[in-house]
């Protein structure tokens, strides 16, 4: 069965001032399906970087997935080893701010600390070229004493950094697929919390009810709002 909206059942308003509690319900019912599809989109976005070289000795896919395979065989866990994968993911749409996008990608979906690392990597990373290109390589230092400081130093030293090696061992995307429709299955902040009247309902309601109710409002009304904003 195609959804409601290939079925003809979407909203009439043309300006959200003028928009109802039906036609949101619509909208939230719509936006399910397109959430769960969001791991399907990032893997194919990903995939934009195949071919991409852009002077380096490997092209970005594969600079990519050894990251990816690096911060893997490093011990470190599933979630990190996603932000190592999409660390550059951004590179397509966003060629002057590519870290910015990258984290803001997996923001919803991974700690503070992974965010951080994946925000700020391009600057910690150019302490190994700035200053061939004319720029700081001491950047990074602007940022000393912050509490993700060494991690981030620790991402570019030992999976960033080397993550360039036409010989390097590099996992295939199958390889990292499972792991990234795991982390993107469900969001661990909201960019949009729910409002304390809402929460404060929801406390109120059986333990099952509530996990049902939070997947409901994570999956539609806030999404639908992130989008928005």
């Amino acid at each position: 069965m195609g959804s409601h909206d290939e079925q003809g059942l979407r909203a009439t308003f043309t300006t959200m001032e003028k928009s109802t509690e039906a036609e949101w319900k619509l909208i939230a019912a719509e936006y399910v399906p397109y959430a769960n599809a969001l791991p399907d989109r990032i893997l194919g976005h990903l995939k934009l970087l195949s071919g991409d070289y852009g002077g380096f000795a490997i092209d970005r896919m594969t600079h990519s997935l050894q990251t990816a395979t690096l911060a893997h065989r490093g011990g470190e866990d599933e979630e990190y080893v996603v932000c190592a994968l999409l660390h550059d993911i951004g590179d397509t749409l966003a060629s002057f701010n590519h870290a910015d996008a990258g984290a803001a990608i997996l923001k919803p979906f991974v700690s503070e600390d992974n965010f951080w690392m994946v925000e700020k990597h391009g600057i910690f990373q150019g302490y190994f070229f700035f200053h061939y290109l004319g720029l700081d390589r001491n950047m990074r230092e602007q940022f000393r004493g912050h509490p993700c400081f060494e991690r981030t130093v620790k991402f570019c030293e030992k999976y960033d950094g080397p993550a360039f090696d036409p010989n390097g061992e590099t996992l295939p995307l199958e390889f990292f697929e499972p792991m990234v429709r795991r982390l993107f299955a469900n969001p661990k902040r909201l960019l949009h919390p729910p409002s304390p009247p809402a929460e404060e309902r929801a406390e109120r309601r059986p333990r099952a009810s509530r996990t049902r109710a939070r997947r409901s409002v994570t999956g539609a009304a806030i999404g639908i709002a992130a989008l928005l904003s």
